[in-house]
């Protein structure tokens, strides 16, 4: 007796979706151009405001309903089904790493595109626009409703403001939810949990030589540095700490009054990650204490730190049938992909026990993250035809 059809096969089966998919094979040049002008765009972290108008004109011009810039500053647009649920949310997030004033350019040279962010988000928010096409192309019509969502605020500091506001204003409204991230054809179930804090060490400060004994709030980090640096982590959960960026002092010559540093910490287990938060704050109190004791005079170092992200961790079961789908469509698309980890906007709804999970966009890249990102375009067209088939499977 033959196997019978997993999910993904069956979907190819369908001729107007086989269509649609032979369809998004045909126009992936057209796709690359649209993540190349969108990646032009800046859109650096709290300032994702001139990309998100030119995707708004983009939903607009696609005929999507209710089209809007919420108070967060998402864009969102929905194509109304035979219903209001099943209600998928597919997204893709507005904003890169880069600060301020980066050169967007991009380039082309045979497959590979190259720019910052060109993979990481540009692709996604175009693969979700040619989901958008590829559905009114084959004409395909929808049990329920699907809202896209050009998100804000998922890098860094952004803390994934918008993803959280999505979810205050449309809670228990969402029964599925799919963010298009990054290259490849990955698919992440489990949400990596981050803890990310300012840390402030102060002191009265004064002049390297004639002060010299007092307690100096740079050795005070350098000494909580340190410690953080030997703290026992376990493997399993992967569990994870780094000082990201610290700044302060005011001279070579001068003993600094204000130091700061910033820091990361993460794992996929909220109690792994409880603890390592208490270890970091033992290690805060400890090397402040031991500067205090070896300074001679004066008040001593303070130190105050400032909760500045907290993406909760979780994950969405490997039997949910948002999972299996994604496998089997990756795998009827001739790819593999045994689920993941990781940190997206998937976390938010993951920890509110919503079914989501996040896929790559198809093709490969590297250098992510840094000005030489590259995104090599080979079979790329894969990753938009699974977006386009996940979102049909979620939104029946």
């Amino acid at each position: 007796m033959a196997a019978q059809a997993g999910p993904g096969e069956q979907l190819l089966h369908e001729p107007a979706l086989a269509a649609a998919v032979a369809r998004i094979r045909e126009s992936e040049p057209q796709v690359l151009d649209e993540q190349r002008q969108l990646c032009e765009v800046p859109a650096p972290p709290f300032g994702e405001a001139a990309r998100a108008a030119v995707l708004r004109a983009r939903f607009e011009a696609l005929g999507l309903t209710g089209v809007r810039i919420d108070a967060a500053g998402n864009v969102l647009g929905e194509r109304r089904g035979l219903a209001s649920h099943p209600h998928l949310i597919l997204a893709a997030h507005l904003d890169t790493v880069f600060p301020e004033g980066t050169p967007m350019k991009t380039t082309r040279a045979g497959a590979v595109l190259r720019g910052p962010g060109i993979a990481d988000d540009c692709r996604g928010l175009a693969v979700m626009l040619a989901v958008i096409r590829a559905l009114d192309a084959a004409r395909v019509q929808t049990g329920g409703t699907i809202t896209f969502a050009g998100t804000v605020g998922e890098e860094g500091l952004g803390d994934l403001r918008g993803v959280k506001h999505l979810f205050e204003e449309r809670r228990g409204e969402v029964d599925a939810f799919v963010s298009v991230d990054g290259a490849g054809m990955g698919i992440t179930r489990t949400a990596v949990g981050s803890l990310r804090y300012r840390v402030t060490f102060s002191g009265t400060g004064g002049h390297s030589y004639g002060d010299f004994g007092i307690a100096n709030p740079m050795h005070a980090m350098g000494r909580a540095i340190a410690r953080i640096a030997d703290l026992p982590v376990p493997r399993t959960p992967r569990t994870t700490f780094n000082v990201g960026r610290i700044g302060g002092g005011t001279s070579v010559n001068a003993i600094a009054s204000s130091v700061w540093m910033e820091v990361d910490l993460r794992s996929p287990e909220p109690a792994a990650l409880g603890r390592l938060d208490a270890a970091f704050a033992g290690a805060l109190a400890a090397a402040v204490a031991d500067e205090n004791r070896r300074g001679s005079a004066g008040p001593g170092v303070a130190v105050e730190t400032q909760a500045v992200g907290n993406r909760p961790g979780g994950s969405t079961a490997a039997g949910a049938a948002i999972v299996t789908a994604a496998v089997s469509i990756t795998t009827a698309l001739g790819g593999s992909a045994v689920p993941g980890e990781g940190s997206t906007d998937a976390n938010i709804p993951i920890s509110l026990g919503v079914p989501a999970i996040t896929i790559g966009g198809g093709g490969s890249a590297e250098g992510t993250h840094t000005s030489a990102e590259a995104f090599d375009s080979t079979d790329s067209w894969r990753g938009t035809a699974r977006a386009l088939l996940l979102t049909v499977a979620l939104a029946r």
